[in-house]
């Protein structure tokens, strides 16, 4: 019996979706599932904020050149004075005053009745503090320093260099995401496209079991054929059912995990078919453009390029360093030129600079290997794509004969000319090469996500299921272009 039901899941854009559809789930085309990943997957949120900071730190490298201005202040406030305290030296003071006096009096130097006067000139003097203050309990400082880089030895052009190699880096790293993401959708949106076709097939199965299960219970009633044969039917119900209700499980998760690529949750119901394409670009186009576009073998690429700034950067040690200093307070002001010179280091720049370069050297050869590795996963790829391409062909043709072994069986069954094991076994055979036939179209799509990953154009993808020659696999065994 040929079940003659079809369900086709095509372009929205080409087909309008039922209303009974869209009560099932939503309707999502590939180019919306690709615009909804790219905007709501937290992945390539995280490598846009990746990016951002890249962007600033290569604009702080760019700070290095710029004059460095530092303002400085201090207050204190100390429980008394600093100074020299002379007040016990009063008292001998005066008295060698006192003395000094009487003896000049005494030799006739000065007449006695000047004595008042001079004392009284004198003790203004002797009733003073005499504390020499040297410093204020309240201490208060305001000061200004500008250094100004002239020649860093190329350390601050190295710098500057590696941070714009390390945006680019980032950048890189997000190409990386977003394609990888491309491919992750590819795979779960087809795969919950195969999903529901397989949900399809098994639920065929089901209904062609049940009609052999009437069939055959009014042979039995009829005596026709034997209770075993109607309880191999019953047996083989059983195990269709289980089947579809393991292929309703399985849609299930991968629906799941759809919903987590696209970042947005919702019952998602893919319309746009697994297609195979009539002809594609040769692989050296591919292996080509891997070698130019690959967001991996870019960053090793500048990988490298870091490296050799490394090895400058530790080059500028053994150069001298000159900067333009200023410096001054609210009361006096230095400007200057300074000079650093490292004479002996315990050999440490030396070593440094060899392990940069030794660096330099390692990421070289990583870049050699790297290169080749794509250029045979490309290769891989290519080929694994085109051999599930020609397994159509003898797929197709096997999908007629199980079609055609089918009715034979089922009308040589209904005629009491073959057994219901032999119904039933074609039954299965048909749905094995219906779903063989969805894998394989899977298969094909999954393999040119990651053919297009490699070869770092996965942005293209959706165009290639929009090319004219790009056949819609359905799962009944038709093709249909777009």
């Amino acid at each position: 019996m040929k079940i003659a039901v079809k369900i086709a899941f095509m372009a929205a854009a080409t087909i309008p979706a039922a209303a009974s559809a869209q009560e099932a789930g939503r309707m999502l085309s590939l180019d919306e599932a690709v615009a909804v990943t790219l905007t709501e997957n937290p992945a390539l949120k995280a490598a846009a904020y990746e990016e951002r900071a890249a962007q600033q730190q290569r604009r702080a490298a760019i700070g290095l050149r710029m004059p460095q201005i530092n303002v400085t202040g201090a207050y204190a406030y100390m429980a008394k004075d600093i100074g020299f305290d002379f007040n016990d030296l009063k008292g001998p003071v005066k008295e060698g005053v006192a003395g000094g006096l009487t003896a000049l009096v005494q030799n006739g130097l000065i007449p006695a009745d000047k004595i008042p006067t001079l004392q009284g000139l004198l003790n203004p003097m002797m009733d003073a503090d005499w504390f020499l203050k040297v410093q204020d309990q309240s201490l208060g400082f305001v000061g200004g320093e500008v250094t100004v880089p002239i020649w860093m030895g190329g350390k601050i052009n190295a710098a500057n260099r590696a941070a714009r190699i390390n945006e680019k880096t980032a950048v890189a790293q997000g190409n990386q995401t977003r394609n990888a993401l491309i491919s992750e959708l590819v795979e779960r949106y087809f795969g919950l496209a195969l999903a529901t076709q397989v949900v399809a097939v098994r639920q065929q199965v089901v209904d062609g079991v049940r009609r052999h299960l009437e069939d055959a219970r009014a042979l039995e009633r009829n005596g026709m054929i034997a209770q075993t044969e109607r309880l191999y039917v019953e047996f083989k119900m059983a195990e269709a059912e289980r089947e579809l209700a393991n292929a309703k499980l399985q849609a299930e998760t991968i629906a799941s995990a759809l919903s987590n690529t696209l970042g947005r949750e919702s019952d998602w119901r893919p319309v746009t078919a697994m297609f195979l394409l009539a002809k594609v670009e040769d692989l050296a186009y591919y292996q080509d453009l891997a070698q130019a576009r690959n967001p991996l073998l870019s960053q090793v690429s500048l990988k490298r390029e870091l490296a050799q700034e490394g090895v400058r950067a530790q080059r500028a040690d053994f150069l001298p360093q000159v900067a333009a200093i200023g410096g001054g307070s609210f009361y006096n002001y230095q400007v200057g030129v300074g000079v650093n010179i490292k004479i002996f280091d315990g050999l440490n720049r030396e070593y440094k600079y060899s392990a940069a370069k030794q660096t330099v050297r390692r990421v070289g050869e990583l870049q050699n290997k790297a290169g080749k590795d794509i250029a045979v996963l490309v290769e891989k790829l290519y080929n694994q794509m085109m051999n599930y391409h020609n397994q159509m062909t003898s797929i197709d043709a096997s999908l007629k004969f199980a079609e055609e072994y089918l009715r034979m069986k089922n009308a040589a069954f209904l005629e009491g000319m073959s057994s219901s094991s032999d119904l039933i076994d074609a039954e299965l055979n048909l749905a094995g090469v219906r779903t063989e036939r969805l894998q394989a179209a899977y298969n094909y799509d999954l393999l040119l996500a990651r053919l297009l990953e490699a070869a770092g154009i996965s942005d293209e993808y959706p165009s290639y299921a929009r090319r004219n020659d790009a056949q819609a696999v359905l799962f009944d065994g038709s093709r249909s272009g777009n």
